[in-house]
């Protein structure tokens, strides 16, 4: 019943012990017994396989089913591995998602991950039975011990390589034909068991990616219907998740991942029929302040943004939508009035969804739990109670030992869309993808008061701050602030001990002389008058991480 060449001791427990571990965990972790949380109580039984009908996603008897999922990434990146079990185990993480009432998990993984043979390392002291094991098979404990709780899991190909996100479904180093086969590994791995349910194709395609225009190279829609049908030619019981584009034919633009205004005219058809669901993202204005946060109707005007993007497939019984990331810090009132009307948008529309994140380092959305990967965020799970079914109020935190803070992984911030076309290489974007730290180390914690460059005339102001260090790495960020149109910038520093810069987002960074300079690059090159664009980097060093370099801007 478990994946095929599962060999975890976890995975062979058997479902009533599994059951009990679960009950004394939510008993210990809550202070309350197991038969007193509906919410806990109802996710120990899996609804099975699922399909469609009209815009519902139903059972196998036809009864419709919410998918009330949260993203746990980690999978995607150099860890290969959810992020924080050097922290937590992976019972402790899953317990915690069950208890917050969430029945799915959106699982991002990499290619290369998937790929590789080597064993994941950094996690045995909280997981030692995951000890040796290669991705493929922490997927497979993973899998194993979220079915045990009654939860199901989407997977969600969110990269090719572990170091950064693409644009298209393919890259030099990852065909599609690599694509598409490493999908239907996947479904043949997984096929008899109903805790998987489903395949998130590619994640946020974007830049030149287009919807039914034709070109092989650019058109996700087919790209998609290709893998679809080879993903259902091997598993047809899976649901097919197809995420929107950026740009639509039109000419708008919303979130990467978030355009289906050309899918009603140009629907995808699979050769298995009732499998599809389309998938959307969608973020406040502390991610990208889009226009439509600075009409004066905000919020009001939000749920006709969301109707014209994705919302009109469910509303007028197309398709199923999953929205599957939508998070926020909760620091302002606007992101504040974005989550609540959200909330109910996807409440009374019966939409599915995937929060962004379990994760705590999602660096402009932080996650559920905090820094220690323990303590609830409860505001966020407030804000989420009417979706989630469970009633506002204090969510106890299990005890565990504490560790240390967790590398910061950034979706940052960036410049308006261009109008022009944008080219296979630099995506005209909204809204950069996550890029996570490759160290599982994390010692310390960004300084309170962050350096701040004094701009000479004409030049802009940039603020570097030290989001987190661990012993051989640290990820910053870096705003800069144009004072007037700015067609290019750079910014470097005094870093004796950095040995390489391992990923930049918004900026291409190089390391010599003792020094790192970076220029701007990609949705971050360029700067409006007034414009403003959070970019960042990560650092491998052979000595102490900076703390408040002195910057030299030009």
């Amino acid at each position: 019943m478990w994946a095929r060449g599962e060999k975890s001791g976890i995975a062979a427990r058997q479902r009533a012990a599994a059951v009990a571990v679960f009950t004394l965990a939510v008993t210990v972790f809550l202070g309350v017994a197991l038969s007193s949380s509906p919410r806990v109580e109802a996710a120990v039984t899996t609804p099975g396989y699922l399909h469609t009908n009209g815009s519902a996603i139903v059972t196998e008897s036809g009864t419709p089913v919410t998918l009330k999922a949260v993203n746990w990434f980690g999978m995607e990146t150099s860890n290969c591995a959810p992020h924080g079990l050097w922290q937590i185990s992976l019972d402790q993480g899953l317990d915690r998602i069950a208890a917050f009432g969430f029945t799915t998990l959106r699982l991002p993984f990499s290619n290369e991950c998937l790929r590789s043979t080597a064993p994941v390392s950094g996690i045995e002291a909280r997981n030692p039975e995951l000890a040796g094991r290669t991705p493929l098979q922490v997927m497979d404990a993973v899998v194993a011990e979220a079915g045990a709780r009654g939860m199901q899991v989407i997977l969600d190909r969110h990269r090719p390589d572990s170091g950064s996100q693409s644009e298209l479904w393919y890259t030099s180093r990852y065909s599609e034909k690599d694509w598409i086969d490493d999908w239907v590994m996947l479904a043949k791995r997984y096929a008899g068991n109903p805790t998987v349910i489903g395949a998130d194709l590619h994640n946020e395609p974007r830049g030149s990616a287009c919807w039914g225009c034709g070109d092989a190279a650019r058109d996700w829609a087919a790209a998609a219907t290709r893998a679809g049908n080879a993903v259902l030619a091997a598993n047809p019981r899976w649901l097919v998740i197809v995420e929107g584009v950026e740009r639509s034919a039109d000419g708008s633009t919303t979130w990467w991942g978030g355009n289906l205004r050309d899918t009603a005219a140009k629907p995808i058809q699979l050769a298995v029929k009732n499998q599809l669901v389309y998938s959307a993202h969608d973020y406040p204005a502390s991610v990208f302040p889009q226009t439509w946060f600075a009409d004066p109707a905000y919020p009001a005007n939000l749920p006709a943004v969301w109707d014209r993007s994705w919302g009109y497939l469910a509303k007028q019984n197309i398709a199923p939508v999953l929205l599957g990331e939508f998070g926020t810090k909760l620091e302002t009132e606007s992101d504040r009035a974005w989550l609540r009307t959200l909330v109910g948008y996807l409440g009374e529309n019966r939409i599915s969804f995937a929060f962004w994140s379990f994760n705590p380092n999602s660096g402009d959305t932080g996650g559920l739990v905090a820094d220690d990967w323990v303590t609830p965020q409860q505001a966020k799970l407030d804000a989420l109670a009417p979706l989630l079914g469970a009633a506002p109020g204090p969510t106890s935190a299990p005890t565990t030992t504490a560790g240390t803070t967790a590398p910061t992984t950034t979706k940052p911030s960036t410049t308006a869309p261009t109008t022009t076309k944008p080219s296979t290489t630099a995506p005209t974007t909204t809204k950069p993808s996550t890029t996570a730290p490759t160290t599982t180390k994390p010692s310390t914690t960004a300084p309170t008061t962050p350096p701040t460059s004094t701009p000479a005339s004409g030049k802009p102001s940039v603020t570097w701050t030290r989001r987190s260090a661990w012993n051989d790495g640290y990820v910053a960020d870096v705003t800069v602030r144009a004072s007037g149109a700015l067609p290019t910038w750079t910014v470097s520093w005094a870093d004796p001990s950095a040995v390489a810069v391992t990923n930049a987002w918004g900026m291409s960074c190089s390391v010599g002389g003792g020094r790192i300079t970076c220029t701007g690059s990609d949705w971050a090159r360029s700067l409006p008058a007034g414009g403003t664009a959070t970019v960042g980097l990560q650092v491998r060093i052979a000595g102490p991480a900076p703390e408040r370099p002195v910057l030299t801007v030009s």
